[in-house]
């Protein structure tokens, strides 16, 4: 399959690719009519989603008191995100992907506002002792959800713009969901301490359905194809294209342990917040959290502006540069006991992280065949799953350990795990 230029109003669209002054190309990418409209759409997809992954960790902390249990969520989320993530890659190989981005987008805000009313009726509560479940059943259906959409709202990117514009489109595309970051998470702590976490569910609900507008309005992109083969022969020939292709496999290889390594600090930033830092208790409470969670996005946002302007150089070893960095930040951060320093440390951390998100995804798109992107997306999406099954493992480790050893020690090995791939891997340290 080949994908054909994006078209708007009956016109081709083709992203200017003459050299122009800094500040032109850092946003030379919303020239795009196409992309702007993705662009909203992301915007509106990422907000709930950032206030989710606050609200869900902090409600069943507060419910259960567990480790264990808020392990355990994330494990749920992950097992139908990776089971499901290479068929979502089949069926962004075959689908128009905006109509799979739509029925994802309901998908979600049907889960949200189910949690809402559970909580709404006292179905959800702390009165009632084993009512985290519904919390499970959710993580279970948004994985499934994430699984079978993710790969599609990668993969369209490449069909939107030109390859010359590939690392500026998401790099801005990545600066969107830091900004995002940076206050999502503080108004989702000032929800939860104004009006409860319901609140959060019914506003969630609320801007998935108009991210759902923005994709509507999206023109078709590249073209689809009717295959006769089954979903399981086009993973499988998905995986034998990869067989060969050694440079997408390092890379790939590299993301994804680099995901699992550092994302376990995020989804236990409740145990941070309530036991290491003591913010949980103080008059700051679910707002304190909040903004450890939101402060990461300043550094996500200088990082994603930079990636935005810097030429297409060197990327290989930025990415790995990139996971040095994430790793020495996370250390100190995991050992830190004063929330000032903790704050500054987490703009590092979102530096990091930036880097990580944008160069591997880019390098990925850019060296793909376009008959498999999807399906290779739907491997790197993968690293959503990835990252709760390292939150299971860190999880199991802070209740015999403690937290700081655990996400601590999971930081030391990206670190290391850096450093041996920028000595002994040039084929990614040279990449461009």
């Amino acid at each position: 399959m080949k994908n054909q230029p994006a078209r708007y109003d009956g016109k081709e669209i083709t992203p200017g690719m003459e050299r122009t002054s800094l500040r032109k190309r850092t946003f030379s990418s919303f020239k795009n009519p196409v992309f702007r409209l993705y662009f909203g759409g992301l915007l509106f997809q990422m907000f709930p989603m950032n206030m989710q992954m606050m609200a869900r960790s902090l409600l069943i902390y507060r419910l259960t008191g567990s480790a264990a249990i808020l392990g355990a969520m994330a494990f749920a989320h992950a097992v139908p995100m990776l089971l499901l993530s290479l068929f979502g890659g089949v069926i962004a190989d075959r689908v128009q992907k905006k109509y799979v981005m739509i029925a994802g987008q309901l998908g979600s805000a049907v889960v949200s506002l189910g949690v809402a009313l559970t909580l709404t009726l006292g179905y959800l509560s702390a009165d009632l002792a084993d009512s985290w479940w519904i919390l499970i059943v959710a993580s279970i259906l948004q994985g499934i959800i994430m699984g079978l959409m993710m790969p599609s709202r990668q993969a369209i990117i490449r069909e939107i713009v030109s390859v010359e514009q590939l690392m500026n489109a998401v790099s801005l595309t990545t600066m969107g969901m830091n900004a995002l970051q940076l206050f999502a998470p503080a108004l989702t702590g000032f929800l939860i301490d104004a009006f409860d976490f319901q609140s959060v569910y019914y506003v969630m609900t609320a801007s998935y359905l108009v991210s759902v507008v923005f994709i509507a309005f999206m023109p078709p992109t590249g073209t689809t194809t009717i295959r006769s083969s089954s979903a399981l022969s086009d993973i499988k020939e998905g995986f034998k294209y990869l067989r060969h292709e050694t440079t997408l496999l390092l890379i790939l290889a590299f993301t994804l342990f680099t995901v699992l390594l550092s994302m376990p600090y995020f989804h236990l930033m409740p145990i941070f917040a309530d036991d290491i830092l003591k913010v949980g208790g103080t008059e700051v409470g679910a707002t304190g959290m909040g903004w450890l969670m939101s402060i990461s996005g300043i550094g996500a946002i200088i990082g994603s502006i930079t990636l935005a302007s810097l030429p297409n150089k060197k990327r290989g070893l930025m990415l790995l540069a990139s996971g040095v960095i994430l790793g020495l930040a996370l250390v100190n951060f995991s050992f830190s006991t004063s929330y000032s320093l903790s704050l500054a440390v987490m703009v590092i951390v979102g530096l990091g992280q930036t880097g990580r998100m944008t160069l591997g995804n880019t390098l990925l798109q850019y060296y793909v065949e376009d008959e498999y992107r999807g399906r290779v997306m739907s491997i790197y999406m993968m690293q959503f799953g990835l990252s709760s099954f390292g939150t299971f493992a860190a999880g199991l480790i802070a209740e015999s350990m403690g937290v700081q050893w655990a996400v601590g020690g999971f930081a030391m090995g990206l670190v290391f795990l850096s450093i041996l791939t920028l000595a002994f891997l040039p084929r990614i340290r040279k990449l461009d």
